[in-house]
Order: C-alpha cells, then structure tokens, then sequence
C-alpha cells in the first residue's frame, strides 16, 4: 500500500476471519496467531474496521475489503452472508470498489459462488500451498491438487477474478517439486499469486516435527534462492505477484520457531532475481574476464540492483573476480539489465 497522502492508493480492508471455517488442521496453521485472535468476529467489528479505513482514505482511493484468514466459504452459512452483508453495503454506497477473499480448493461449489455472486465478491483467492500430492498430503492439507483445478475452473466459469497462494518449503517439498507446482499455477492462469515460504509457528504441528528432527524448513538463503526462480515464472506469464513472505509483525515474530522469516524477505527476493538476470547476461555476453563491468538497471531499482548491503556486487566480485563494479540507472524497461566491460577501473 502507498504512503498516506498519495493520490489513486489501492488499500486493502484487511478482515481476518480466523479458522472458523476450517475443519482441518494442516500442520504448519496456526491461523489464530498469525490473525491475532481466536474468536468469531462480530458484524458490528467488520463495520467499525471499514469505517476506521474509510476515515484516512480520499475519494480517488481504490478501496477493497479482504476477508482473510481461515477459510472464508467453510464458514456457517448464515455467519459468511451476515459478513458480506456489510461489505455489500458498502460495495452499492460506493465508497468501496471492491470485495475479495480467501478459502481452499475444496470449499467452492456452484452453491457457494452462486452465493459470493450476488454478494458482488470480485477475487477469490484460493490457498493452494503446493500442487505435489506428496506434500499435500504430508502437510495435512486435506485435499488434492485435482481439487485445485476443478475449483479453478468452476471460479473461471463463473467470471471471478482469481489468486493463488503456495507455500514452498512445506514437509516433503523440494525445489523441483516447488518448481513443478510453479508451473501448474502459470497453466491455471490466476491473475495474481501469493509466495509465502513455510516457517515453523509455535502450536503447531510442524513445531513437534521440526523438534523431532523429522522436519526442516528452508534455510533463509535457500528460501531467496527457491523464490528468485520461481518470481520470473510468474512475471513472464503476466501473473502479478502481490506478495512475497509473510507480512512481518512483532506478534508473528514472536511466534516463529524457525524457518526464513525475515522483514525484507520480499527486496531479497527481488535483488536475488536482478543478481541472477545480471548474471545471465554476464555469461550471455562473455563478459567473465574483464577486469571490471558496468550494469545498467531501470530507473527506481539502484538499490534492488546493488541489493542489501551490497550483497549482489559482494557475490559477483567473488564469482568473476571483478576490481571495479559500476551501476547507473537507465530508461530501460522494468527488469531490463544491461551490462557493459569497464577497461581498467579503480575500484569500488
């Protein structure tokens, strides 16, 4: 979201509906933490978090409620009609744009979209976690990669907008497998996707497995590395990545046992990918030898390109053994990274 005061802010009305709709407990969730509350949410407190939004949003704002947390459709039905009887309030006074929410594969029928379409619901976002039966199954998820594509085509009939959300690093998983599920989700053709590498949450049962010794999450830098490939899957097939990591917050902090939780999870993805782009063209154009090179990045990402602490010039001093590393930023297209020989140098 952009900072107070800019015009045209796309904001989410963030609601979280906490695990009530979900029957399963699959062993990473602990969905009342990560919400911060256990209990039923009351009409009366969707309609207060709407207006406490409303109260620092102008008029040009793009206002969305999002219902998040748990499983959205799995909830009793006259509780989720009575939530989306407030949003749609909003929706027909026109002070909000949009509705849309999250649930699993295997909660959407044509009984529940029928329901959602009259309420005016815009994005369903379906929390898939990995397409690999294997680490569904091992995670407990409780349904099957063929549950996620026939809910995806049921949500395309019916003309919602689509998201997917996948969790790499579950019990089981690999990267060949992540990458396999990657695919999947590019063939499915979402409009949007979520990238929330698995992390290890106090009362949960991946905490027991971890401490057994029969899990093990991923490493930070295997995370980084895992999620830089997979993001130019993703942006290469026009799927807009709308998060990267999950969102940090001291009550979640305190929750992690292990796992690659970090603050900037997102920019060292980002830098990761610029650092694997530069790269290629290095080996692409023959540029190994020189004694020093300069890399042209589009305007806004100096610092994504250098990446944290100067992480990426750090790594490619070390793998060609350049003395001299220049960046400027160009009017080049978002993502495009252009690298030149520097003759001599002095430095840097």
């Amino acid at each position: 979201m952009d900072h107070h005061g800019a015009p045209g802010r796309h904001i989410n009305i963030p609601i979280f509906i906490p695990h009530m709709g979900c029957p399963n407990t699959c062993v990473f969730c602990d969905q009342r933490r990560i919400s911060g509350t256990c209990d039923p949410v009351a009409a009366s407190n969707i309609r207060e978090t709407i207006e406490k939004y409303l109260s620092t949003s102008s008029s040009e704002d793009y206002l969305e409620i999002a219902f998040f947390g748990g499983s959205f459709t799995g909830i009793p039905r006259n509780q989720m009609m009575a939530y989306l009887d407030v949003a749609k309030e909003y929706l027909e006074k026109g002070v909000v744009s949009s509705i849309r929410l999250s649930t699993r594969p295997d909660y959407i029928d044509h009984e529940v979209l029928d329901i959602l379409e009259r309420y005016g619901v815009k994005i369903i976002e379906l929390g898939v976690q990995s397409m690999d039966e294997d680490v569904l199954a091992r995670s407990k998820r409780g349904h099957t990669g063929e549950d996620v594509v026939k809910a995806v085509q049921l949500i395309r009939d019916f003309g919602f907008e689509y998201g997917i959300q996948i969790m790499p690093g579950l019990p089981g998983d690999t990267l060949e497998k992540t990458l396999e599920t990657a695919n999947k989700v590019v063939e499915l053709a979402p409009g949007q996707v979520r990238i929330y590498p698995a992390i290890v949450l106090k009362g949960t049962e991946m905490e027991k497995m971890y401490q057994e010794g029969s899990y093990t999450p991923l490493a930070l830098e295997e995370a980084v590395r895992w999620c830089a490939v997979m993001v130019p899957m993703f942006r290469e097939a026009g799927i807009r990545i709308i998060r990267i990591g999950l969102h940090y917050s001291e009550l979640l902090e305190d929750a992690v046992v292990a796992g690659p939780f970090h603050p900037a999870f997102g920019e060292m993805v980002d830098a990761r990918v610029i650092l694997n782009r530069i790269m290629d063209v290095i080996e692409e154009d023959g540029l190994m030898s020189c004694s020093g090179i300069e890399i042209h990045t589009w305007k806004g990402a100096l610092s994504k390109t250098l990446g944290h602490k100067r992480v990426n010039i750090k790594a490619l001093k070390e793998k060609y053994g350049y003395t001299d590393i220049k960046v400027r930023e160009e009017d080049l297209l978002s993502g495009q990274i252009r690298v030149f020989a520097l003759y001599g140098g002095d430095g840097s």
